[in-house]
């Protein structure tokens, strides 16, 4: 990482930003991938809930994996349009122009169409993806790009809930199958090990029926603060 990032996150560590569910202490974590704040619905739209363009395969995804949550097996995971939203102690706004990279469309179903579930008691962390056309690559598939985003945002929400604010430090992907545009696919993560402020993360991206393997990937997170 280099030495720029490394100076900002200082700065907001030393605002002293807390994350909710995290030990609170002189210098609280600050937030690169965060855990979600909980709004009311009212204030700010929560992104990772069903709309019209979402396809009937990640509708039943979705709808399987809200009956684990209520099992206590899963947990949902909202999702915002802007970082700031999702850090614990600041207030919402709805004039500021920053916009989280994987929310940052209008237009529903155009971008990234996603809802994230975490599994505490195995380290899961789980997203059912529906990419649009706005995210192509090659024609008709979706972009490389695209998806290490999406792999970086699962991988990294992931470390956080485990481990509290993270930065990634190396994403390792490989391209298996193309990922058509509109197929809902499910990438599906895990903490393998912690060794000291290191995060070893590892990830799969399958067909919504688990008949192909799009996509393999690891990566390591580095745990922010002192």
């Amino acid at each position: 990482m280099g030495a720029t990032m490394l100076r900002s996150c200082a700065r907001l560590i030393r605002r002293g930003i807390a994350l909710p569910g995290q030990p609170q202490s002189p210098r609280p974590l600050p937030c690169c991938y965060t855990t979600p704040r909980f709004y009311s619905p009212e204030v700010i739209r929560d992104y990772a809930m069903p709309n019209a363009t979402w396809s009937k395969n990640l509708q039943d995804l979705y709808n399987r994996y809200m009956e684990g949550s209520q099992s206590g097996a899963w947990e949902r995971i909202p999702s915002y349009n802007a970082t700031v939203h999702h850090i614990k102690g600041v207030p919402p706004s709805r004039t500021r122009e920053n916009r989280l990279f994987t929310r940052n469309l209008d237009q529903d179903g155009v971008g990234f169409e996603y809802s994230m579930f975490y599994n505490k008691a195995e380290r899961r962390m789980v997203c059912l993806f529906q990419p649009g056309p706005y995210l192509e690559g090659p024609p008709g598939f979706t972009h490389g790009g695209c998806i290490a985003t999406i792999i970086d945002s699962t991988t990294g929400a992931g470390a956080v809930y485990l481990c509290g604010s993270v930065m990634t430090a190396n994403l390792t992907i490989n391209y298996k199958n193309p990922i058509p545009l509109g197929h809902v696919v499910i990438i599906d993560s895990k903490v393998e090990r912690v060794e000291g402020r290191k995060v070893y993360t590892s990830c799969q991206i399958r067909s919504h029926d688990d008949a192909v393997l799009h996509t393999e990937a690891s990566a390591l997170f580095i745990k922010l603060g002192p």
